[in-house]
Formats: C-alpha cells, sequence, structure tokens
C-alpha cells in the first residue's frame, strides 16, 4: 500500500502568517487611493452593517483550507451580505462563507501592469468570479478600465461615460476620476458619485463641510446681529432728534 502524506496541522493552518504581503503599495498615492476608496464604499454603505470594504489584506482561497497556498492581496475589495462589525486582519474564505469580493480595484503601476490586467484578470475572473472587476493607475487618470460578468461568465469590458467614468452595479455608484486636495497637495484620485453624479463626500469632508456651514450660519447671525443693531441706534437717533426738534419748536413757541 502507497504512503499517504499527512499535512501537519502547523503546515495546514499555521498561525504566525503574514495579514499582508509586507510590501508597501507602489507610492504614496496609491496608497491614498486605497484608502479613499475604502472610505468612500463606506460612505456609500451608510450605517448599513452587511459589508466589508478593504484593502492590502490577504485573501486566503484554498480548497483544501490551507493558508500557506492560493492568497492574494488587492489593493481594494468590497464584499456584500457579511457582517460588517467582525474584526479581521485578512480575509479567509472558508471563515467566510466562501464569499468572494463582489468588487476589485487594483492600482496600477509600471512594475504590476502585467500581471493586474493578465494575470489577476483572469484569476478573478475564472475563480474568484468576481461581477466587478476595475483597474486604475493614479499618475494615468484615463487609464481606468473596468469589466463585469455577462451572462456566460467572462468579463466584459464597460463603456464609459461621457466623463470617462464608469458605472458599478455592486456598488451602485460610479467610479470616476477627481483632482482637488485631500491634504495639502492637489492630487488624482479614484472617487466615487451617486446615481446623479455627485460626488460621494468623505466622513473628513462632511465634518469639514458641516463645520464650513455652522462658520457660515454663525456669520449670518453674526451680521444680522449687527444690522438689527443698526436699526436699533438709527431708531434710537431719530427719536432723539425728534424729541430735540420738539423742544426747540416748543421754545420758539415759549412752550415750557
Amino acid at each position: 500500500m502507497p504512503q499517504i502524506d499527512v499535512i501537519p496541522k502547523s503546515i495546514e493552518n499555521p498561525t504566525n502568517l503574514p495579514y499582508d504581503d509586507g510590501v508597501p503599495l507602489e507610492s504614496p498615492i496609491h496608497r491614498e487611493n486605497m484608502n479613499v476608496l475604502i472610505d468612500s464604499a463606506k460612505s456609500v454603505m451608510g450605517n448599513r452593517k452587511d459589508f466589508f470594504a478593504g484593502g492590502n489584506m490577504f485573501l486566503y482561497y484554498n480548497l483544501q483550507k490551507q493558508k500557506n497556498k492560493d492568497f492574494r492581496g488587492p489593493d481594494f475589495f468590497f464584499v456584500k451580505d457579511v457582517d460588517r462589525t467582525k474584526e479581521r486582519k485578512s480575509w479567509i474564505l472558508w471563515e467566510e462563507n466562501w464569499k468572494f469580493p463582489d468588487v476589485i480595484v487594483e492600482l496600477l503601476s509600471e512594475s504590476t501592469y502585467k500581471i493586474d490586467l493578465v494575470h489577476k484578470k483572469e484569476l478573478y475572473e475564472n475563480t474568484f468570479r468576481t461581477p466587478e472587476y476595475y483597474v486604475y493607475d493614479p499618475y494615468k487618470p484615463e487609464s481606468l478600465q473596468g469589466w463585469r460578468l455577462n451572462q456566460y461568465g467572462f468579463y466584459e469590458e464597460l463603456a464609459k461615460s461621457t466623463e470617462g467614468w464608469l458605472w458599478s452595479r455592486e456598488l451602485n455608484c460610479w467610479l470616476g476620476v477627481w483632482s482637488g486636495k485631500m491634504t495639502e497637495e492637489s492630487k488624482t484620485y479614484l472617487r466615487m458619485y451617486d446615481k446623479q453624479k455627485k460626488l460621494i463626500l468623505l466622513e473628513f469632508e462632511r465634518e469639514r463641510l458641516e463645520k464650513e456651514r455652522e462658520h457660515e450660519r454663525a456669520e449670518r447671525e453674526r451680521l444680522e446681529k449687527e444690522k438689527e443693531h443698526e436699526r436699533a441706534e438709527r431708531e434710537r437717533l431719530e427719536k432723539e432728534k425728534a424729541l430735540e426738534e420738539l423742544r426747540e419748536l416748543k421754545a420758539k413757541m415759549g412752550i415750557l
């Protein structure tokens, strides 16, 4: 009888594996774009608790549940119908009821173009069966591309809007390029827009906007108080003038 090799538990499910690949993203703007996508997805979903948005963390998908095989680390991924409140350092498919991502975005760079556009695209299409896959190079705003699984189970390239944006059915929003200041410098980011093509604000942007509106309300109140004070002062001066004129008139008429 041939000998059957048994995989030791320490190898099958090691406990000291990294949660990400330990390799920093290509540049700070790549990292910023990843964070913006994660925060944007959270803004899109609001207070819902049935989704997960993450990035730069490993997805383990080995059918034999071996963590030392078959793993990838998408720059951004989004999964529907899962528990948002669960703490995760990696996405382990067999611990998530085999829920593969519904959306994946890879941030292109010179060193990853071929991998992202060929190898990963094939993996996400044929193995992950991810409904939507997007790629974007932060240094090339025109580089945005996207694919959606068609009825035959193959990726079909998405057509862009007049703005050069792509509609995501899974996220129920537009993906499009936006230029502006997140920090001190103006940069280009991949952002999310609602059905009316209005930019979906991140939490810090909403807070900043609310502070600006509060400042504007306070300024309007201050100006209104100043106007009210000026009106009261004019009325006081007009009354004093009228009284002075009346006293002068009485004096001329010899009326005390």
